[in-house]
């Protein structure tokens, strides 16, 4: 993707953000702390849980530092997407994972805890969210790009040693 491409990626991250703030409004609007109703019959299930920690509730009560360490990561993957990821699949993967964690960014910051709404009613697994999808979706790409594409694309441009950023080439 050229440089002057990336005007998409803040569009498509206030997508991801607004498709995620707009289903956690409707399930704090509609559903009481706790309540669940099925959604996918045997599949998934909604229900309103506040989520005060990170995955898996890790970090619970520790609000302003995971947001200090949230923050802190979305600058660096905004930094990589703007100075050194070119390729397709790595400004998806980082505009995905930067769209959701700016979702449940707001929620910890606005709320003090992040919305989560869907459940997988076929295994025990935490509650999550639609930002929390992007996030992990977008990890999957980026570790696919990072292993099997920055090698033969990014990476000859970024660190070759001759100080060439990736960015003036495009």
């Amino acid at each position: 993707m050229k440089k002057h491409q990336l005007w998409l990626c803040p569009l498509a991250i206030a997508l991801i953000v607004a498709l995620d703030q707009w289903t956690k409004a409707y399930i704090v609007a509609h559903f009481a702390v706790g309540e669940s109703k099925p959604f996918l019959p045997h599949l998934l299930e909604l229900q309103y849980v506040r989520n005060f920690g990170a995955a898996w509730s890790s970090f619970s009560g520790a609000r302003w530092l995971l947001i200090g360490v949230t923050s802190v990561g979305m600058l660096a993957l905004a930094w990589l997407l703007w100075r050194v990821v070119r390729h397709p699949l790595g400004v998806w993967s980082l505009t995905a994972i930067l769209g959701g964690g700016v979702g449940n960014l707001v929620d910890r910051v606005r709320l003090g805890y992040v919305v989560d709404m869907l459940d997988c009613a076929f295994i025990d697994f935490p509650v999550f969210n639609v930002a929390d999808c992007f996030v992990v979706c977008g990890t999957i790409a980026a570790a696919v790009y990072y292993l099997w594409v920055y090698p033969k694309t990014d990476a000859k441009n970024w660190g070759n040693g001759n100080g060439t950023d990736p960015a003036e080439n495009n």
